[in-house]
């Protein structure tokens, strides 16, 4: 009996001197007070990881374990009616975040995973798709009011051409990716209505070690409930 708590403390003594998977540190220029949240997604809901009461200049750093690459959440309050938030694709190992009070989250340097390097390449391509796509909206309002029904059936055929762009970009960039999380992950959140057989595409062709991480196993539950719909 006395050996099996013995044995039992050593295993609670051993584990609380693991050190963590993941090191987070933060840097916001201007902040003197609020507090920082680190947040991830559990299930359909957000959850808090970790969080810290920030008074004055201290340095801010969230250490928590980590079993698989995946988006987290930095959430500052400034004891405000506003939350802001700044997402980035962690992975074990430091990544560091630095961003001011002023502009949180909008001048966000992140460094830290090849995920997330990944993830701020696929977003800059993402962001001119998202400026044609918002011109396109203003030439739909435009032609509306105009009464104009040339150029409403136009802007219908350029934002479907436009969409199927952003779909086949994205399939080919996770492919391109396949050995890395990034891969799955975008299918889920970018192009998830799309055809069934883009997103086996995209499936079929990542890593055994992709396809055992997070989003690696929902993608294939994902696509498997799909099917059984159809």
């Amino acid at each position: 009996m006395k050996k099996t708590i013995f044995v039992l403390a050593l295993a609670i003594l051993c584990s609380c001197g693991k050190e963590k998977d993941l090191t987070v540190k933060v840097n916001i220029k201007g902040l003197k007070k609020g507090t920082v949240y680190l947040k991830k997604a559990q299930d359909t809901a957000i959850i808090t990881v970790d969080s810290l009461v920030v008074q004055g200049e201290a340095p801010i750093i969230f250490s928590t374990n980590l079993e698989t690459p995946e988006m987290y959440f930095l959430q500052l309050n400034k004891n405000t009616s506003d939350d802001e938030t700044i997402s980035f694709f962690a992975d074990k190992g430091i990544t560091e975040i630095s961003t001011s009070v002023k502009n949180f989250g909008m001048d966000a340097k992140i460094k830290g995973s090849k995920q997330q390097k990944a993830l701020e390449e696929y977003l800059l391509v993402m962001s001119r798709f998202n400026d044609r796509n918002l011109n396109l909206i203003k030439e739909e309002f435009e032609a509306k009011m105009a009464k104009d029904t040339a150029k409403i059936v136009a802007n219908t055929i350029a934002y479907n051409h436009l969409l199927k762009s952003k779909y086949l970009y994205t399939v080919n960039f996770a492919i391109a990716n396949k050995d890395n999380e990034i891969a799955p992950y975008l299918a889920l959140s970018e192009i998830e209505n799309a055809q069934t057989r883009w997103l086996d595409t995209i499936n079929n062709v990542l890593t055994p070690k992709v396809k055992a991480s997070k989003y690696g196993k929902e993608l294939e539950a994902y696509i498997t409930e799909r099917k059984k719909k159809n």
